[in-house]
């Protein structure tokens, strides 16, 4: 019997953590991640680059730049106003608030610094301008069917903070 290999075509199934330039562990996921290898996936370029050819038990450990990661900083995404036109409930650090911009598109914000009579959102991604490190290991590789090479596998959460 073959031993399966991560190519395109195949389902993978990854635990990962990932830590910050600090080292220091940021997230991380005992419990398996899927993806289709070479299919729809919000799997970041390079760490897909870097599972090919893996098998069962491999480890990787994937460096991520700004820019091939979580996106550079931007300044523009935070908001500051009077804590007294916030609404109660989001009065707390870590509070998340969806708000639509003039053109429809909804982004989720989170309260980042309360002080001196203020209120800080932020909408940037939480590790946006950081350099991270994925260490990946894979735990189960199969074939993909039809309608995951079509759809790929649900659900595939996105790495995000809390």
């Amino acid at each position: 019997m073959t031993e399966s290999i991560v190519s395109n075509g195949t389902v993978v199934s990854f635990t990962y953590s990932i830590q910050d330039e600090t080292g220091e562990i940021v997230e991380q996921s005992d419990l398996p991640i899927s993806y289709v290898h070479g299919g729809k996936h919000d799997l970041f370029e390079k760490i897909e680059q870097a599972l090919e050819g893996c098998l069962v038990g491999d480890s990787v450990k994937v460096s991520l730049t700004p820019e091939e990661g979580f996106g550079p900083y931007d300044e523009s995404l935070t908001y500051t106003d009077d804590i007294d036109n916030v609404p109660p409930e989001f009065r707390r650090i870590g509070a998340e608030v969806e708000m639509m911009n003039d053109a429809g598109e909804a982004r989720k914000f989170t309260v980042t610094h309360i002080g001196d009579g203020k209120l800080t959102v932020d909408g940037n991604h939480p590790l946006a301008g950081k350099v991270i490190a994925f260490n990946i290991k894979v735990v189960e590789i199969r074939a993909a069917s039809e309608d995951e090479m079509t759809n790929g596998v649900e659900p595939m959460p996105v790495p995000v903070l809390h």
